[in-house]
C-alpha cells in the first residue's frame, strides 16, 4: 500500500488497512477458526453464568455488603462485561471481518479493551484495599459507600477512556507505516502504552501482595511463640495458597499475550499472528478465575451460591429441603 503521509484514510475500509500490514482475512473458516471460536465461546458462557452468580451472592447476603465485597462484586461486573464483549468479538471475526465498517471494527476492539482494563484495575483496587485493611488491622475497611462508588466510577471511567482512544485519534489511518499487525487499525505505539499500563498494574500488585504475605507472615511467627495455637500457621499457609493463585493466574492469562502485543508494538518482526488468537482466548481465562479465586474460596459465598442453585433447581435438594431454603436459614449450607 502506498502512503500519502498528508492524507488519511477515514474512507477506506477494514480490509485495505489488513492488507497494509499483511495480515489476510480468510475468505472462508478454517479448522483453526472453528476452534478457537468454539474455545472462545464456552469460555464466554463460563464467564457470564459464573459472574452473574457472584454479583447475585453479593447483593443476596447482608454479610457481603462491606467495600471489599463491593470491589468483588465490580470486579465480576467487568469480567461479565469482559464475557459479552469477547463473545460479540467471536461474531465478528474470521471470514466476517469484512464486512465490519471502520467504526463497528474500532466498537468490537474498544469492547474488549474497556472490559478488560477495568477487570485489570479491578484486581489492583482490591490488592490496594486488602493492603489497607490488613495493615489498619481491620477485618473490613472503613472505606464510606460514597467513596467506594467514586472508586468504581473512576475504574469504569479509565476503563472507558482507553477503549475510545484509538476511536478518538491515536490510531494509525494517517500513519499507515505506525500500524499494528494484531490490530491493524490501531497505532503500535498505543499498543505499547496498553500492554504497559498493565504490566504497571500487575507489578503493583505483586508489590502490595507480597507486603502483605511478609506482614502477615511474621506477625504469625511473632504470636506463635506465645500459643500453642496451630490456627494462625494455617492462616498463613491459606494466605500463601491466596497469593500464589492470585499472582499465578495472573502471570499465566496475561503475560503471553501482553508480551505478544508489545512485541507487535516495537515492530520486533517475529510472528505475532500465529499465537494472537490463543493469547486473547488465554487472557480471557483470567476473567473466568478471578470469580474462583475471590469469592469461592470464602466460605460464606459457597453458603451463598448453595442457597442460589438450590433456589434455581429446587429438584436437586429435594421437596422437604426447598422449603427449608426458605423458612430455615440455618439450613441452608444443605439444601
Amino acid at each position: 500500500v502506498n502512503e500519502d503521509k498528508n492524507f488519511c484514510y477515514y474512507d477506506s475500509n477494514v480490509s485495505f488497512f489488513y492488507l497494509n500490514v499483511n495480515k489476510t482475512i480468510p475468505e472462508e473458516w478454517r479448522p483453526q477458526d472453528y476452534v478457537v471460536v468454539g474455545l472462545g465461546l464456552t469460555v464466554c458462557v463460563f464467564i457470564i453464568l459464573t459472574n452473574i452468580l457472584v454479583m447475585s451472592a453479593i447483593f443476596m447476603n447482608r454479610r457481603f455488603h462491606y467495600p471489599i465485597y463491593y470491589l468483588l462484586g465490580n470486579l465480576a461486573a467487568a469480567d461479565l462485561f469482559a464475557g459479552i464483549a469477547y463473545m460479540h468479538l467471536m461474531f465478528h471475526t474470521g471470514p466476517w471481518t469484512k464486512k465490519l465498517s471502520i467504526y463497528q471494527w474500532f466498537l468490537r476492539q474498544g469492547l474488549i479493551d474497556t472490559s478488560l482494563t477495568a477487570s485489570v484495575i479491578n484486581l489492583m483496587a482490591i490488592a490496594l484495599e486488602r493492603h489497607q485493611t490488613i495493615f489498619t488491622m481491620q477485618l473490613h475497611s472503613s472505606m464510606t459507600n460514597r467513596r467506594v462508588i467514586l472508586l468504581i466510577l473512576a475504574i469504569w471511567l479509565i476503563a472507558i477512556v482507553m477503549g475510545l482512544v484509538p476511536t478518538m485519534g491515536w490510531n494509525c489511518m494517517c500513519d499507515l507505516q505506525n500500524c499494528s499487525k494484531m490490530a491493524p487499525l490501531y497505532s503500535r505505539s498505543y499498543l505499547v502504552f496498553w500492554a504497559v499500563l498493565n504490566l504497571f498494574s500487575f507489578t503493583v500488585m505483586v508489590v502490595v501482595y507480597t507486603r502483605i504475605f511478609i506482614y502477615v507472615r511474621r506477625k504469625n511467627l511473632r504470636m506463635s511463640q506465645h500459643t500453642s495455637q496451630t490456627k494462625h500457621k494455617e492462616t498463613v499457609v491459606s494466605l500463601m495458597r491466596t497469593v500464589f493463585m492470585i499472582l499465578g493466574c495472573f502471570v499465566i492469562c496475561w503475560t503471553p499475550g501482553l508480551v505478544l502485543l508489545l512485541l507487535d508494538g516495537v515492530n520486533c518482526g517475529c510472528g505475532v499472528l500465529t499465537y494472537e488468537k490463543y493469547m486473547l482466548v488465554l487472557a480471557e481465562f483470567n476473567s473466568l478465575m478471578n470469580p474462583i479465586i475471590y469469592s469461592y474460596r470464602d466460605q460464606d459465598m459457597r453458603r451463598t451460591f448453595k442457597r442460589i442453585l438450590c433456589c434455581l433447581w429446587p429438584r436437586a435438594g429435594g421437596r422437604g429441603q426447598h422449603a427449608g431454603v426458605h423458612h430455615k436459614p440455618a439450613q441452608t449450607d444443605h439444601c
